[in-house]
């Protein structure tokens, strides 16, 4: 439920004037992330534990997801069969191995793309691929969507033909909208991410 009515907010851009529907969209994220935070727990008791296995895992991915993306290096990192961390990351995340691995390095991407001015090719070479086609295709595979393709959408350059260019304040509400947008995207895949990381 309140995923939806922060989408319908997010949709309902210029209805409100921009402040006020920025306001609208961050309290809207706050009310869903805490929804997320407490969507396994049953009310009134502790959130189950995750095994040892599945923590070693999800942390050994943190530090190294720049380095590999195989579970199989993971496995002899720690000392575990590949088999095993699949099954613990299934029950600790709901993902297999893989994707958990995946989800973290496309989670990354996306927030350099919409948050940083690095290149693609740059991108690529930070999240260890071998070449920036090989990090597109990577990229490409797992969102639909090419890594430019991301950055453009995210921050509104989606440039249709025959589009007449913005005024000075027409810009300026653009740059807030896209912002805004960038932040969305991040913040929805992040609170996602963030459901299978240890609390503080």
């Amino acid at each position: 439920m309140a995923a939806e009515h922060l989408s319908r907010e997010f949709q309902a851009l210029g209805q409100l004037p921009l402040e006020m529907h920025k306001a609208a969209l961050r309290h809207l994220l706050a009310v869903l992330l805490l929804r997320l935070a407490h969507l396994t727990v049953p009310v009134g008791s502790a959130a189950p534990e995750p095994d040892e296995t599945y923590l070693r895992f999800r942390d050994a991915v943190e530090r190294h997801f720049t380095a590999t993306r195989r579970v199989e290096d993971y496995a002899r990192m720690l000392g575990y069969s590949g088999r095993t961390l699949a099954r613990a990351t299934l029950a600790g995340a709901g993902l297999s191995a893989k994707e958990f691995i995946d989800s973290r390095v496309v989670l990354e991407a996306k927030r350099l793309l919409a948050h940083g001015d690095e290149t693609a090719a740059q991108i690529s070479d930070r999240l260890g691929f071998v070449t920036p086609s090989q990090f597109s295709k990577y990229f490409m595979q797992r969102t639909g969507r090419s890594p430019i393709d991301f950055r453009n959408g995210v921050r509104g350059r989606a440039g249709a033909p025959g589009r007449r260019r913005p005024s000075a304040r027409g810009k300026s509400i653009a740059r807030r909208v896209i912002a805004v947008r960038a932040h969305h995207a991040v913040a929805v895949e992040s609170a996602r991410w963030a459901s299978v990381l240890p609390r503080p």
